[in-house]
């Protein structure tokens, strides 16, 4: 007999994991504030977009050497005491960034720092929410709420982040950013269990990587997960898209803020309305309609149509959550910290490449309606063939593949 999924006040029940929820949600809050402070601060000091822009890419940099070397260091370390180091450092780094008249050489050093201690504490969280949930409801519901509340606030960062960075001054917005570090780092360290290191110092470097890449079912997920490098396009396109449109630009706006939008009601919709292990089996579906919904934009669609396909294809995009958390559950907890940072570092680096290949063919062609259109094509010809073969893996009569829920067991 079927049951109701628990809802979001299950999940934030759990002293451990409301201390985490609440500790990453006002650091996103910060992130945000410092990522518009950062591009002001040095665009004013040095007049360069060239400079705005690297200051903006060592921020994709340090998450590509970070995830793939120092989220490993989740699985060698007691996690707790991994991300409290790493929160503090945090604050330390960005409260130096808010010292006026911090020279510009100096600012990149510290954004890089910033983001290298990032990725282990990230990939320490995520071990840890996998360990306080037992339950596969409770555990896709809490990364549910995780999603909706970063895309919540990423949206909130568009509408008024640079309003308010205006309003109280850039040092003053790093600093607050500084303070949501610190914040993190007393409650990560009040509320959350210390547990022994999940791995050994004798475990090989890259062993997750070994795993993830050597078993089917993984590079299944990875593939489903790093999709979102051709739905990504969209958005790196939308302002030469709002000009083909014939469009406004005050609907850039809104067209930004579409997919983020429609990921967070996607979201809601499936941890509302549909169980688990539901989801599981249906997430290659989902990711091939967030690919196809693309395919309409070689129609020329009106503005508003063409705002309502960025967000339903965000809405189908939700899928990004369960396949996570599925990967999360599936991977041995000793190497749980590497392969997240793994599926973490593919997810950043397939939305640099997508966006940056889909100027690319924008330019070359000259129209960008024809370019997110052949993205859609491409995401769902490689959709369609990893939906089979997940669907292998979950069929429950056949020895070889996983149950269709987040359990661990099956290696």
């Amino acid at each position: 007999m079927s049951q109701r999924a628990p809802g979001f006040s299950a999940v934030l029940a759990v002293r451990e994991f409301r201390a985490l929820w609440f500790a990453e949600a006002q650091s996103i809050f910060g992130d945000q504030l410092a990522k518009v402070a950062l591009t002001i601060l040095v665009y004013d000091r040095t007049g360069s977009a060239l400079w705005a822009a690297l200051v903006y890419a060592l921020t994709f940099l340090s998450a590509l050497a970070g995830g793939l070397g120092l989220s490993q260091l989740a699985d060698r370390f007691p996690r707790r005491q991994l991300m409290v180091t790493c929160t503090a450092a945090q604050a330390v780094l960005v409260g130096l960034m808010a010292i006026p008249g911090m020279s510009i050489p100096a600012l990149c050093a510290l954004v890089l720092a910033v983001g290298l201690a990032q990725s282990p504490a990230a990939a320490a969280q995520n071990a840890v929410t996998r360990v306080i949930f037992k339950d596969d409801e409770l555990y896709l519901r809490s990364q549910d709420l995780r999603g909706i509340t970063t895309n919540t606030l990423m949206l909130l960062g568009l509408a008024g982040g640079g309003v308010l960075v205006v309003g109280i001054g850039t040092s003053w917005a790093l600093a607050i950013n500084a303070v949501t570090f610190a914040i993190s780092t007393v409650v990560v360290h009040r509320f959350t269990q210390n547990r022994e290191a999940a791995g050994s110092s004798e475990d090989g470097w890259f062993g997750a990587a070994r795993y993830v890449f050597g078993t089917s079912r993984m590079r299944v997920l990875i593939t489903l997960s790093w999709l979102v490098g051709l739905v990504v396009i969209p958005e790196g396109l939308v302002a030469p898209l709002a000009k083909e449109l014939g469009a406004s630009s005050a609907a850039i706006g809104v067209m930004l803020a579409a997919d983020p939008l429609g990921f967070v009601v996607g979201t809601y919709v499936l941890s509302r309305f549909v169980p688990a292990h539901h989801r599981v089996r249906v997430m290659g579906v989902l990711a091939a309609a967030s690919s196809a919904t693309l395919i309409l934009f070689a129609l020329n669609p009106h503005v508003a149509f063409a705002i309502g396909l960025l967000a339903l294809s965000g809405a189908f995009g939700a899928y990004q959550i369960t396949v996570s958390a599925t990967f999360t559950s599936l991977v041995p907890d000793e190497i749980r910290g590497g392969a997240f940072g793994i599926i973490r570092t593919g997810l950043r680096v397939s939305q640099g490449v997508g966006v940056a290949v889909g100027g690319a063919v924008a330019e070359g062609i000259g129209s960008t309606t024809t370019t997110i259109a052949l993205a859609g094509a491409l995401g769902l010809a490689i959709a369609i063939p990893t939906s089979v073969a997940w669907a292998r893996h979950t069929n429950p009569s056949r020895q070889t593949g996983v149950t269709p829920n987040l359990n661990t067991s099956t290696p």
